[in-house]
């Protein structure tokens, strides 16, 4: 109770910081700067009559692993309105493209008055947050409203159980707020545990339910119709500093006609990615010209949001973004889903569970940094029985671990 009034106290202080982090995110991302009223619980909801299921995605890589789950709600409550929430621009542009017929906005920042405002205006049948978004005035305000709430596709690495356990007093009576826990992985659901939370099940990851969109698997046979027969390899959701170690190594190596197509996480870097490449002396044409890749072009820039199956589909080989550099790394899942040898670099906390059951399945190789990541690209490139055995093993891998989302229902359906 104290440290969550401690906490409460300093967010009229940190509101300036707050703003004026956006206002600095929007020189490079415009999209900071709107619906601005939403973020600071100005622009609240407004209910139609409907019964109201909310779910809360904090980004990309949320809001598309909530699609397999928000199709089973909806068949199982037809006539609910849902609305679904993000932090970021990026998870904001992706519901809406996923989601046309649901309310999409930003979740308020965690203040007292802005949640117990949102709760209040919101008055959800129940509320589903997605893998890791533990706002502590968020679980108090449901829990005051008596709105039962699901903490679902719930992961917790070692590094974040760390920085959790430093805020021990505020975080464990939030994670008693939670009506249940729906985590990924037994190692996930121990963690939880630890840090407070009660009634968790082991239900699996809701990526492996994903299923790529017959729109994007069609883009990429145009995208692979405008490359040609060159071998491809996709780095894809590349981090900030990543790109450059690629780049360095890509240079050094004897790579013959093959294209390096470079995808970064975030849209506010495809400017800066482009220069960097330009000035390291590579030719690059960009996905956004909308012109067949010419044959002098050594980097092909996907310059696009919302595109990455259509990226995957025209590559051969997929190195997964966020592992060479101690982010660890994005969704490995996608790739493999479609067929597509994974390379993985030493971080992989974010997937941890997913990216060692892909290595043991042989449908991904992981390396210790770039030069290697390069090395194996190349070698893979070559040799199309070593592929075709990624392909078969990375297809069965994912089909073996789906069945979460339909878990995840199950738990949701017998709590309220």
């Amino acid at each position: 109770m104290i440290a969550r009034l401690l906490y409460s106290t300093l967010w009229p202080l940190l509101t300036p910081l707050v703003k004026r982090y956006l206002k600095k995110r929007a020189r490079q991302a415009p999209a900071y700067l709107q619906h601005w009223d939403e973020r600071f619980a100005r622009d609240l909801p407004r209910g139609d009559g409907r019964e109201v299921i909310w779910l809360h995605a904090v980004s990309v890589g949320e809001t598309r692993a909530a699609l397999p789950l928000v199709k089973l709600l909806r068949q199982q409550y037809p006539a609910a309105r849902f609305v679904i929430t993000q932090m970021t621009p990026t998870g904001r542009a992706a519901a809406l493209e996923l989601y046309p017929d649901a309310e999409i906005r930003y979740l308020p920042y965690d203040s007292a008055g802005n949640m117990r405002r949102f709760i209040a205006a919101l008055r959800p049948r129940f509320g589903v947050l997605m893998e890791t978004e533990l706002w502590p005035n968020l679980l108090h305000a449901c829990r005051a409203a008596g709105v039962p709430l699901f903490l679902v596709n719930a992961r917790l690495s070692e590094k974040s159980l760390r920085g959790y356990r430093r805020i021990g007093p505020l975080i464990r009576p939030a994670m008693r707020a939670l009506t249940a826990v729906a985590a990924q992985s037994e190692a996930d659901a121990e963690r939880l545990r630890q840090l407070g939370a009660a009634k968790v099940s082991v239900c699996g990851n809701s990526k492996y339910d994903f299923t790529p969109p017959a729109d994007q698997l069609a883009l990429g046979q145009r995208f692979r119709q405008r490359i040609g027969s060159r071998p491809v390899w996709v780095c894809a959701s590349t981090r900030d500093g990543e790109e450059e170690l690629i780049l360095q190594a890509w240079q050094a190596a004897p790579r013959g006609d093959a294209l390096l197509l470079i995808v970064p996480r975030h849209p506010e870097r495809f400017d800066t990615v482009a220069m960097l490449a330009a000035s390291m002396g590579f030719t690059v044409q960009r996905r956004s010209d909308e012109q067949p890749v010419a044959a002098g072009t050594q980097l092909w820039l996907g310059d696009s949001m919302g595109e990455l199956f259509a990226y995957y589909v025209a590559a051969d080989v997929a190195f997964v973004g966020g592992s060479l550099l101690d982010y660890g790394s994005q969704n490995l899942i996608e790739p493999a889903s479609v067929g597509l040898p994974v390379l993985i670099g030493p971080s992989t906390f974010n997937f941890a569970e997913a990216a060692s059951l892909a290595l043991a399945a042989g449908a991904a190789r992981q390396v210790r940094d770039a030069g290697t990541l390069v090395s194996v690209a190349l070698e893979l490139l070559q040799d199309d029985a070593a592929r075709q055995r990624m392909r078969d093993a990375g297809l069965a891998f994912t089909a073996q671990h789906r069945g979460a989302s339909q878990r995840m229902l199950q738990l949701i359906s017998s709590q309220v």
